[in-house]
């Protein structure tokens, strides 16, 4: 009987609640108000092979915003490699330091931008907190055990990820230590690209980690970013955001 109740409330519901339907009524990627360019390409270790993977977020209609069907947190065309997140998922993971989130905020790669995405991008360092130590380091400890685990068991490790991983921790040294994401690794590029081609041995590669944790530690305990991102000045710019939704016109 239970679930004869449960079956019968779904059929009831019908579409709402359903975010992919009420994309579908939509084209909401017409919506997208900041597109940029991250990965490989933004941070100069492109190659021949190298995808170009565009990212960003959107603006929905508040009238799609405010019906029952909602929208999706996250837009994406698997063959052009795009991904668009809504703008209140944005802000939540840029004030998690989510590592993408972040990077699609200081790259040097940007295509389209609105004046309301612009306003964002003047005031990006808000988001910059210790939470970038908690995050970027937990992310590196528990990749680089399984790579560990990868090698016992199988002779090898994905080196590409092995670079990613790499310049993820050189990346959260500078944010801690200059209240900036850099996106480019010029400095590094040489030996992040050995590590990619399978040129530098894993010991190698494991000294050099074990290096950029220590420095990492020291730089947590001397920088003088925030225990907390700006929640509050995040939270009026998307009350902005919304209110701005009502219009016909992209703001």
């Amino acid at each position: 009987m239970p679930s004869e109740i449960t079956l019968l409330a779904k059929l009831k519901e019908g579409e709402i609640g359903n975010s992919k339907i009420s994309s579908g009524r939509i084209d909401l990627f017409q919506r997208v108000i900041f597109q940029c360019i991250i990965g490989s390409q933004a941070y100069g270790l492109a190659d021949s092979d190298s995808d170009i993977d565009r990212r960003g977020f959107y603006l929905p209609p508040a009238e799609l915003q405010w019906s029952l069907y909602g929208v999706p947190e996250q837009l994406e065309c698997e063959p052009t490699q795009e991904a668009y997140w809504e703008i209140q998922k944005f802000l939540v993971l840029a004030l998690k330091a989510n590592p993408n989130v972040l990077e699609c905020l200081y790259t040097p790669l940007i295509e389209k931008t609105t004046p309301l995405a612009d306003e964002l991008l003047a005031m990006r360092s808000m988001f910059l907190s210790r939470l970038v130590y908690q995050t970027y380091n937990g992310y590196v400890m528990s990749q680089f055990k399984k790579m560990q685990a990868d090698i016992r068991n199988q002779g090898q490790a994905k080196w590409k990820h092995v670079m990613h991983l790499i310049r993820l921790l050189i990346s959260g040294i500078n944010v801690l230590r200059e209240g900036f994401v850099p996106v480019r690794v010029d400095d590094h590029r040489e030996q992040l690209l050995a590590i990619k081609k399978g040129e530098m041995q894993w010991e190698e590669t494991e000294k050099w980690r074990l290096a950029l944790h220590k420095e990492f530690e020291k730089a947590m305990e001397e920088t003088k970013l925030p225990e907390r991102p700006d929640y509050e000045k995040a939270n009026d710019f998307l009350v902005k955001a919304r209110r701005a939704a009502v219009g016909g016109e992209l703001p």
